[in-house]
């Protein structure tokens, strides 16, 4: 298994109703990616889809992929395209349980946002997540 120095929280920077199928098809068609950008992504009824197992590298942060797990909410813009933190409920709750697990099995991992790391000039995930998480 690869270490795992961060857990990473992001948004499609979609409409919450994307389909997973299309953000995947972006990925292969458009961006070439043979690896996904995320481990899990989680759907607005707070579905949990793994999209890669935790031992691929997957492309959610450039340059800090291979000691990542990207964990991912459909969703973080609003009607013109700007970031808003609209997670459901359901989203809020899956991503909790989710976090949570990942962290008790990764407890040397930080926990932050796509945007928390160094040259990443975009809002993702569209809210505080080294707060949201800083209990854990």
């Amino acid at each position: 298994m690869r270490k795992i120095d961060f857990i990473v929280i992001h948004c499609t920077a979609t409409p919450q109703d994307t389909r997973p199928e299309s953000i995947q098809h972006y990925w292969k068609e458009y961006l070439k990616w043979k690896s996904p950008g995320y481990h899990y992504l989680i759907e607005a009824s707070g579905n949990v889809i793994q999209l890669a197992t935790e031992d691929r590298i997957c492309n959610g942060v450039a340059g800090y992929n291979a000691n990542s797990i990207h964990v991912s909410y459909i969703g973080g813009v609003d009607a013109d395209n700007r970031p808003s933190d609209n997670r459901t409920i359901a989203q809020k709750d899956a991503m909790r349980t989710l976090v949570t697990l990942l962290k008790q099995q990764y407890p040397q991992a930080r926990i932050q946002g796509h945007r928390d790391f160094p040259f990443v000039k975009k809002a993702c995930p569209s809210f505080d997540a080294r707060e949201a998480f800083s209990d854990l």
